[in-house]
């Protein structure tokens, strides 16, 4: 039986907030149309994001406080904030891979936004399908537990090796089916998905991309609703944590779209996050470690890692100018 301090009112509440926010996310995007989102804006909107996550992590607080009492409420609060900052920092590798997808296909900046917003969508739904799954496999097997660390540990390690590694599109499976049994314009026709010619339904360039997306946020759901299981067995906490940061992802994207190359060690400090979570996942019947302590650790790797790049970046910039 799956334990959980989520009550069917407590999910169908959540459910309606992301409701209502993505509608509005929706509205919007309708109401501005297509056009090139700023770092400004962006930066905006990630604040935004992050507020209204914090403020449910304090309804929620207020709510436990009262209904169980000051010792379960902190314990799930930092539960929740520790499963909200592991999904937002390896989130990032999901952003830079959407880069690398969107230089590829050239996609117009205007456009990015729409594709970004289904895509949020989607990964709304595969993480709760995924979710539940991995709850239920938790709840009948505790050995789960050790097969999700390993998973991290290799993950991580594997992350860590190939960190300057570029995908290679063209070899995508998923690419080459599309290609090979649909029919896909060359060209881009405004923000819109099929387009037909002479009676004959055709799929953009835009649907290929969507389709991509979808792909690669399945990919990093599997590797990181593992690593919130690692903080916390309840599932009502890895859904709202885990939803709030991808709530946030798209304006992400675009914060750090035309910076990537500043946070280049930031793959680093994820992949060490990673492996860190496994580790923790692999010790969990000899050391629990302290939920705190793994809020912590986490927060000190990014911050690390970011401090870092920065650096290192800056560096760089003089060095250049001088060759020139």
């Amino acid at each position: 039986m799956i334990e959980s301090i989520g009550t069917p009112i407590l999910y169908l509440g959540f459910s309606l907030l992301v409701i209502v926010l993505l509608a509005v996310d929706f509205f919007m995007l309708k109401t501005q149309g297509s056009h090139r989102v700023s770092v400004k804006e962006a930066a905006a909107w990630s604040v935004g994001w992050i507020a209204i996550s914090l403020a449910f992590c304090g309804w929620f607080w207020w709510y436990l406080d009262g209904s169980f009492g000051r010792e379960v409420a902190n314990e799930k609060a930092l539960e929740y904030l520790s499963g909200y900052l592991i999904e937002k920092s390896l989130a990032v590798d999901n952003v830079f891979v959407w880069i690398t997808l969107f230089n590829f296909f050239a996609v117009p900046t205007e456009f990015q936004k729409r594709v970004l917003l289904y895509g949020v969508l989607g990964a709304i739904v595969m993480r709760a399908v995924l979710i539940y799954v991995g709850a239920l496999l938790l709840a009948q097997f505790h050995w789960i537990l050790y097969v999700f660390g390993l998973f991290l540990l290799l993950t991580g390690v594997k992350m860590l090796v190939f960190s300057t590694h570029e995908p290679d599109l063209e070899k995508n499976p998923i690419l080459r089916w599309m290609r090979g049994h649909m029919k896909i314009t060359s060209e881009y026709h405004g923000e819109k998905f099929f387009v037909l010619k002479e009676g004959v339904r055709y799929a953009t360039p835009m649907f290929v991309v969507l389709v991509l997306v979808e792909e690669t946020d399945l990919i990093f759901a599997v590797e990181s609703i593992p690593a919130i299981f690692a903080v916390t067995s309840d599932p009502f906490i890895v859904f709202t944590s885990n939803i709030f940061a991808i709530l946030g992802l798209r304006a992400m994207y675009f914060l750090l779209a035309d910076m990537a190359d500043r946070f280049h060690l930031l793959k680093y400090g994820l992949a060490v996050i990673l492996m860190f979570i496994g580790v923790k996942m692999l010790l969990l019947d000899v050391y629990k470690i302290p939920v705190g302590i793994v809020l912590g650790i986490v927060g000190l790797i990014l911050l690390v890692s970011v401090a870092a790049s920065l650096v290192v970046s800056r560096r760089s910039v003089p060095k250049a100018e001088n060759r020139r």
